[in-house]
């Protein structure tokens, strides 16, 4: 056990942790973890990127799943939240500057951490808004990710009478005029709980409760929602990566997987993204939620199938 992560009942660190704080160019702290693997033959190091509102120990059971199977593990809490540094003085308040800030602390994450001390070949897994970064950071890790598997990128909001171009524009305004640091969406976290119905992230009990447990113990593991800044970066990189221009950058082999009953973010237009993708493939997982790492078993298991089967270990024993 180390200080560095937080423990809840059904909820233990995996073994052979170790991590601590970068410190990013403008001097925020970023905390990352690695995991070895405990199986053999050793398959590489899985870069696991989670998304907006998640945290380090939200992922201990799946990084489980990966140790087994020999891989290890390095990941990371996005800037802004998680136990990395906040920039509001409301620290429940979702923020960042620009999607490009996640890039660079991926960037921060490899020199320091995965190139000098993770063994290869090394492969990406990323949820939501993480798989927005992954996709925005592609052009730059060509040479250094052999695969990619994301995880229900954010592209779109669901079921909205706007596209992601007019909450573009819609939040440049309100940025101009100083609201940049507002909710967007949501308000701050509620101090009970939301009743597992009323949910839109899993169909399984157990892991939601587990989940939610998490930040009821540490509740400065949290956030609120996403401001008005947040939401225009989101926004901005989103449109980014969907130029034509620069899918045709992306050269690295990419598995996206989608969920069929996302209320998150659109599954149309993570399906059309793949399609325009040349390395692109995509697996549809009909009836699950958005977060599939934290699904149930009859769904989660159909992911890992389909990770495993994607992203092939080496011949390499220790």
């Amino acid at each position: 056990m180390t200080d560095l992560f937080h423990h809840t009942p059904g909820n233990p660190e995996p073994e052979h942790a170790t991590g601590g704080f970068l410190t990013a160019a403008d001097g925020r702290k970023i905390r990352y973890a690695c995991f070895a693997a405990t199986a053999r033959p050793l398959k590489g190091t899985i870069i696991l990127l989670p998304g907006r509102n998640e945290c380090i120990e939200k992922y201990f059971e799946t990084i489980r799943d990966l140790t087994a199977r020999g891989f290890g593990v390095a990941t990371l809490d996005w800037r802004g939240q998680g136990a990395s540094g906040r920039f509001l003085k409301d620290g429940q308040r979702g923020y960042v500057k620009s999607f490009g800030d996640y890039v660079a602390d991926l960037e921060l994450l490899f020199e320091q951490i995965v190139l000098p001390d993770c063994r290869g070949p090394y492969h990406v897994l990323a949820h939501s808004a993480g798989a927005t970064v992954a996709l925005l950071a592609a052009p730059l890790l060509a040479n250094r990710i052999r695969r990619m598997v994301l995880i229900a990128p954010f592209l779109e909001l669901p079921g909205q009478p706007v596209s992601i171009r007019t909450v573009r524009w819609v939040t440049a305004v309100l940025c101009f005029l100083g609201f940049g640091r507002r909710y967007a969406a949501w308000g701050p976290r509620p101090k009970q709980t939301a009743p597992f119905d009323t949910n839109k992230l899993t169909t399984d009990p157990e892991r939601y409760r587990r989940n939610t447990l998490i930040y009821e113990s540490f509740p400065q593991l949290a956030l609120g929602g996403p401001t008005v800044q947040w939401l225009h970066a989101g926004a901005v990189a989103s449109q980014t990566i969907r130029k034509p221009e620069f899918i045709a950058k992306i050269a690295i082999p990419t598995l996206i997987v989608a969920a069929g009953a996302d209320e998150v973010v659109s599954t149309k237009a993570v399906a059309e993204y793949a399609e325009r993708m040349r390395l692109g493939s995509l697996v549809l997982i009909p009836g699950a939620r958005h977060e599939l790492l934290q699904e149930a078993d009859i769904y989660r298991e159909q992911f890992l199938a389909a990770f495993f089967a994607f992203v092939p270990g080496t011949e390499e024993t220790s």
